[in-house]
């Protein structure tokens, strides 16, 4: 029999004990980390806002979160503040996540977006020293199955330190493939259409933006009116393939209509109320057509083939 000589290596010095009392991974308070990507049609873990979720009742939930210091998009164009969208995105993946997690939907079925709201606060989004850890108190109302199909109306509050930072709600409805590919017809599918080539898009400081980039707007043939042309391989609004302009996509271009009305720098967005009518194809140019309302509101609508696809309000100051 071989016997296994182990040769201390002179080097390598044993770890030294310190007076402070070890603690074992299994014994340490729970862990942070971020819940399953996928439960939030995520592809990257960095796009992951929550970090858990604990029942408060049948219908009501306590989630945890964080927002990073230095997001490449969710910042203000001036570095200082996270950007209010975030918000609208936070609440976003709060519905998707429960749908998943706790109301058993599952993951291969699509979901059909029909309204998101926020209203955030701009004094809680200034960004500090560390990252955003957030509380939301997420309820629930009418989640429920009707045949094949989950639908349901979400309200969710933000706070931060304890203090309310944003608020929003959203309505839904999950289906499965089969339908979300009857629904579709012969769109449905990435690859099944060429998608419009990108135009240079206007100014980034004219949409509140900071880069090129990050603007999903191209000049049109008068103000107040643009075409909505994102770059489709834009690693957060495009973060994974898809047959038609997400949801995010259209509340940005209400966002940068917004700012666009306006003299550069001049209106910074705070809320949005957005409805969504219909998909927004990749194949059809979609106009973008904002027009002032009340003092500090905006009204952004999306046409694309004679119909509206999207309507949203956009409060800022």
């Amino acid at each position: 029999m071989t016997m296994l000589t182990i040769r201390k290596n002179p080097r390598i010095r044993p770890l030294q004990r310190t007076g402070e009392p070890w603690t074992r991974c299994n014994e340490a308070p729970r862990l942070t980390t971020t819940v399953p990507k996928e439960y939030v049609h995520r592809s990257s873990l960095a796009e992951v806002f929550l970090t858990g979720c604990d029942r408060i009742d049948d219908d009501t939930f306590y989630l945890t979160g964080q927002w990073p210091r230095a997001h490449t998009f969710f910042t203000s164009a001036d570095g200082t503040s996270h950007d209010p969208v975030q918000a609208g995105e936070t609440i976003r993946q709060v519905g998707l996540y429960l749908c998943h997690a706790v109301y058993g939907v599952p993951l291969g079925h699509n979901v059909l977006l029909w309204s998101l709201d926020f209203d955030s606060r701009p004094d809680r989004l200034l960004i500090g020293r560390s990252p955003s850890d957030l509380e939301m108190i997420a309820t629930c109302t009418d989640f429920s199955w009707r045949g094949n199909r989950f639908s349901g109306f979400l309200e969710v509050e933000i706070r931060r330190s304890g203090e309310l930072a944003a608020t929003g709600t959203a309505r839904f409805t999950c289906v499965a493939p089969a339908t979300y590919r009857r629904l579709r017809g012969t769109r449905g599918g990435t690859g099944s259409t060429r998608p419009l080539e990108r135009r240079a898009p206007i100014p980034a400081a004219a949409a509140g933006r900071l880069l090129p980039f990050d603007v999903v707007l191209a000049a049109a043939d008068r103000p107040g009116r643009w075409l909505l042309n994102p770059d489709l391989e834009h690693p957060i609004l495009f973060e994974h393939a898809n047959d038609h302009h997400p949801g995010m996509v259209l509340v940005e271009a209400a966002r940068q209509a917004a700012c666009g009305l306006r003299p550069p720098g001049s209106f910074r967005p705070t809320a949005l109320a957005t409805e969504f009518l219909h998909y927004a194809e990749l194949d059809t140019p979609c106009w973008i057509e904002a027009t002032a309302a009340a003092p500090g509101q905006i009204e952004v609508t999306g046409h694309q083939e004679g119909r509206t696809i999207f309507r949203s309000t956009v409060t800022g100051y």
